[in-house]
């Protein structure tokens, strides 16, 4: 593994963490960006998935010199070499240096879950009258997809053109009935990098029956480039969170972060208040509830049995679409 840490942070809370503030302390690393490179891509060859399907590993750089890596397997970002103040390329995320490393199992690094994002309670949910039974992966529950979620399967990649960056757009069809969920559903999900230090996520699924989507991309971040990430602050704009119980099923409250250490609305350490957490299991795994209109990174966990949660639920002419933007920048 290139990088450890101690604290594992939930998709949203990482990806919040990049999305809503810059990059506090600099990236450690030996190789230097430099302004006159052109943006690229490079594609080669990583292995092969255990059913024998090839894996291939996609390289995108900027003109600015920021580096994103990412294979067809699982639609995983496997490096992010960012720039530091002084120009030094570090790699910022978790993850492995080839595929059989993958292929052994990791806690979701870097890829892209689903069809159900985080967890639905005792793996069912009741749509228009009929209950799914879906593939219980996490205890009881359905976590990510299940057994063998959108990150264990091989997808389809092609470089698209867009206006000063680069983006290659991955594609999968989840066929009726896989893990449980109904419908054939298609799923795009375009990253782009542009020449603003920007790492775009498009996702973009239909479905020819009633069905539930929730996607998003799972990469653990250090932005230090290595050793814990307690020092790492962070803002989010949200004011309330979801409490969990001990299997980390929302409990259904919508409750406020003010007063409590899940309060992010100014910035602080990571590790400040994280003692406190003594009636929530695991530390920070949970969902917060964003405000304004820049991320959209999940929905809430369990939705399609809280009916008062925010609806997940894809109906047969209607595009799914969420967007995540990362930008990187050191002071």
């Amino acid at each position: 593994m290139k990088t450890q840490t101690r604290l594992l942070l939930a998709a949203l809370l990482a990806a919040a963490l990049t999305a809503c503030s810059t990059c506090p302390c600099p990236c450690v690393g030996k190789k230097t960006a430099t302004s006159a490179m052109k943006a690229s891509i490079e594609k080669a060859p990583f292995g092969r998935a255990p059913d024998g399907t090839p894996v291939d590993l996609y390289t995108l750089r900027n003109a600015r010199g920021l580096t994103v890596k990412v294979m067809t397997y699982g639609c995983l970002i496997t490096e992010i070499h960012a720039p530091d103040r002084h120009g030094r390329l570090g790699d910022i995320v978790l993850g492995f240096d080839n595929l059989d490393s993958y292929l052994k199992g990791h806690p979701y690094f870097g890829c892209v879950v689903g069809r159900y994002a985080n967890r639905i309670a005792n793996a069912r949910f009741t749509l228009d009258g009929r209950t799914y039974t879906l593939a219980a992966n996490d205890g009881p529950h359905a976590l990510h997809g299940g057994r063998k979620g959108f990150d264990k399967v091989v997808w389809a990649a092609e470089p698209v053109p867009v206006p000063r960056g680069v983006a290659v757009r991955f594609s999968y069809t989840s066929p009726d009935g896989e893990e449980g969920y109904p419908g054939n559903l298609k799923a795009r999900v375009t990253y782009t990098l542009t020449d603003d230090n920007e790492l775009r996520m498009d996702y973009e699924a239909t479905t020819d029956q009633p069905t539930v989507v929730n996607l998003t991309n799972h990469t653990y971040w250090n932005l230090a480039g290595g050793g814990a990430i307690y020092d790492h602050e962070l803002t989010l704009h949200a004011d309330h969170f979801t409490p969990v119980d001990a299997t980390l099923i929302p409990t259904g409250e919508i409750a406020p972060v003010a007063g409590t250490p899940m309060d992010f609305t100014r910035p602080k350490p990571i590790g400040r208040d994280l003692k406190q957490l003594t009636n929530q299991p695991q530390g920070y795994d949970h969902n917060f509830v964003l405000r304004g209109f820049c991320l959209e990174t999940q929905h809430f966990p369990n939705s399609p049995n809280q009916p008062q949660f925010p609806s997940t639920v894809l109906r047969p002419g209607q595009v799914y679409r969420t967007t995540t933007v990362h930008k990187f920048s050191a002071r």
